[in-house]
């Protein structure tokens, strides 16, 4: 399997390659007030409003560093109607592809009290990495709220 590496301060995470839609450099986002802890806000992509995530915010509580290696990936997001969605997903030092056979990984060991995006580990040479799963990264409140329908006008 084909996956994007990221890092969260010291530790690496990969997102499944097959996910993502594009990878765009970073740009600040258009901040939304009253957005839960994580929310970045929502970028412009090819003339669509897409929610963006910051990973650092999410599972460190600070903002992901605005350099050069930082990245905003676009992963499709499963909606409840079967049409994925796009996300906008901030990323530090998402910069490196790892190739990996899914069957490397196994659980981690500290399931319990852990956040349900975090997926199945696997040793290497520098560590352990970490899968994260896109499809788990947003409780049903914070998803109802991104993608929520704006019905049609009468």
């Amino acid at each position: 399997m084909l996956f994007l590496m990221f890092h969260l301060d010291d530790d690496r995470y990969v997102l499944d390659a097959g996910q993502i839609e594009e990878i765009l450099p970073y740009v600040a986002a258009k901040a939304i007030p009253g957005t839960p802890r994580g929310v970045a806000g929502a970028i412009n992509y090819h003339g669509a409003s897409v929610p963006l995530i910051d990973l650092a915010m999410l599972a460190l509580g600070r903002s992901s560093a605005a350099v050069m290696s930082t990245r905003i990936i676009l992963a499709r997001y499963p909606a409840e109607d079967r049409q994925p969605r796009l996300l906008g997903l901030v990323a530090e030092r998402a910069t490196e592809i790892l190739v990996r056979d899914a069957a490397d990984f196994g659980p981690s060991g500290l399931d319990a009290g852990t956040p349900g995006y975090l997926g199945p580990v696997a040793p290497d040479e520098h560590g352990i990495v970490q899968i994260v799963r896109v499809e788990a990264l947003l409780p049903a409140d914070i998803r109802d709220i991104l993608f929520q329908q704006i019905p049609a006008a009468p």
